[in-house]
């Protein structure tokens, strides 16, 4: 089927079956409703790429994230595809595996085929997104450059949480695994649980930079009995369910010897036993969101779009991998 057919269907002339089909306001509602139904009817479907080359727009948005193995991101990425979907546009999702020169030649690969991308706890410099940003529409997700519109998910937050509920509980000296160098994640972590620290007397180990993974934890898992401490804040689910295995297998026990606190609130925490204590991160609204601001941008009517950044909130969910230290029990 074509628009032609379409038209003859709705007894409206081509060119008015296309303006009633881009939902033009110089269509009067009745036939755009009776050129719509006649669409319908015949299962008529717009040739997105003829469309493209006279609009100059895809209605495709890239989505690129870390690592797509790391059970926080398919939250996001399902609900950014989902929201997209309602807009009108598709997602073409793809993974760096954590490597800053393969999210650059991503970027630049989907440049050709995408309207904008949203970018989600990149690893390049900020120098160089920027620079991308301003060859093609960005939104961050999880990290700040200037110029740039950007999702923030307060983890500062979650980690002064983390860090009080310790205290809480009688640890006076803990230890914070941080994640891979470069990531925006692990310096607010770094900083607010250090600030946290501090107001609350207690003495904070900073180990790192570590890799984002199990395996990482594990790796991880000698510089934190060495370092003494009664309590462990993982960089995220998947660096403190690999504390939890490392310190078993060298016969710590957790809660007992140590407490350990992961981040982002991901089913494999809730599976592990024990189930780990976490700070929740609001992944799938901030996928909706980051697309909701890409879109603003690119069907925006100002020359130069303004940006916007917004803060989703986290919590602490406390469950079995904490506890007081057994001294403090005793």
């Amino acid at each position: 089927m074509t628009i032609r057919d379409v038209a003859e269907a709705a007894g409206v002339h081509v060119s008015t079956a296309s303006r009633a089909l881009s939902a033009s306001p110089l269509v009067k509602r009745e036939t755009r409703e009776r050129v719509v139904a006649a669409a319908a009817r015949l299962g008529y479907r717009p040739n997105e790429s003829a469309r493209a080359l006279t609009t100059g727009r895809t209605r495709n948005l890239g989505l690129i994230v870390s690592d797509i193995a790391n059970p926080f991101f398919p939250p996001l990425i399902k609900s950014a595809q989902a929201y997209a979907r309602v807009r009108g546009y598709q997602v073409f999702v793809a993974d760096t595996d954590e490597d800053a020169r393969a999210e650059e030649e991503l970027i630049r690969t989907l440049a050709r085929q995408v309207d904008g991308v949203v970018l989600v706890s990149p690893r390049l410099p900020n120098e160089v997104i920027a620079r991308l940003g301003g060859e093609l529409p960005f939104v961050l997700v999880n990290r700040q450059v200037a110029g740039l519109s950007a999702v923030l998910m307060d983890v500062a937050h979650g980690a002064g949480l983390a860090v009080e509920h310790l205290a809480g509980l009688g640890h006076e000296h803990l230890a914070l695994v941080c994640g891979p160098r470069g990531s925006w994640t692990s310096a607010q972590m770094r900083r607010a649980a250090g600030k946290a620290a501090a107001d609350a007397g207690l003495r904070l180990d900073v180990l790192g930079p570590n890799a984002p993974t199990e395996q990482g934890g594990i790796e991880a898992t000698a510089a934190v009995i060495g370092t003494g401490a009664t309590g462990v804040i993982g960089y995220n689910d998947l660096v403190a369910i690999g504390l939890v295995e490392g310190l078993d297998a060298r016969g710590v026990r957790v809660p007992g010897d140590i407490s350990v606190i992961g981040v982002d609130d991901t089913v494999a925490g809730r599976l592990n036993r024990p189930r780990l204590t976490t700070v929740a991160m609001p992944t799938a609204p901030a996928g909706r969101t980051a697309v909701d601001l890409l879109i603003q941008t690119l069907e925006s009517t100002d020359p130069e779009p303004a940006t916007a950044q917004t803060t989703l909130a986290t919590s602490l969910v406390v469950r079995d991998s904490t506890a007081a230290p057994e001294r403090q029990r005793d």
